[in-house]
């Protein structure tokens, strides 16, 4: 009978802990968009306003959402043109996308094209934005060709710190010359591919731009 007793009390005390030890892990999502705006690509950008509106619509409250812009030199808080932490209560949720929609409007409307193009800048800026966030689905989305030109003096041969990041290059046109050799796009392609992985991250691109939704709900 004791021994039931015990028994009793042990499967009882457990019970207590696991009520008391909540699941603390975040369950978040959070995204950084990066707009390149360098030449004929700032034409572009409503294709991106679209991918933007899209998730608006799907991100959940205690989400976080950045856009910011490929610039001249994109390692500066200057370049984000919106940002924000959805409020876990739905209706302050929903005025914080009408703002950040409207300021995307706004940018679009009114971008001047950049003369170089610092992705390297714009992924070190992403990847401290989204380590602040705390959120445990990290993704980085590039609307770009993925042709870097950078401005004189920057230095970007770094490695990444992309572990437990997903970098999806989306819309990646193909330049005049990349026509002319087809090799000079697939080297882009690796070169970033090479990048990421090896910084530990997971490398796509998504050129149809409908397969978007099931890569971000996953």
């Amino acid at each position: 009978m004791k021994k039931i007793v015990c028994l009793s009390i042990l499967l009882f005390a457990a019970a207590l802990l696991l009520v008391g030890c909540p699941d603390t892990t975040s369950h978040s999502k959070g995204v950084y968009m990066l707009l390149d705006t360098s030449g004929t690509y700032a034409k572009q950008l409503q294709k991106a306003q679209k991918i933007i509106n899209f998730l608006l619509a799907n991100l959940n409250p205690g989400d976080s959402l950045s856009v910011a812009r490929i610039d001249s030199g994109s390692f500066s808080e200057k370049d984000i043109i919106s940002k924000v932490n959805f409020d876990i209560r739905p209706s302050v949720a929903n005025n914080q996308k009408r703002a950040f929609s409207k300021n995307i409007d706004e940018f679009v409307k009114t971008v001047k094209g950049s003369s170089f193009t610092d992705i390297s800048g714009g992924l070190l800026q992403a990847i401290e934005f989204l380590d602040e966030t705390g959120a445990s689905q990290k993704t980085i989305l590039i609307f770009s060709d993925l042709e870097e030109e950078l401005a004189k003096g920057h230095v970007r041969d770094f490695p990444l710190q992309l572990n437990g990041y997903r970098v999806l290059a989306l819309n990646v046109t193909k330049l005049r010359s990349d026509n002319v050799d087809p090799r000079e796009y697939l080297n882009r392609l690796d070169h970033w591919r090479e990048r990421v992985e090896n910084g530990g991250g997971d490398w796509k691109v998504i050129n149809d731009l409908e397969k978007l939704d099931s890569m971000l709900s996953d």
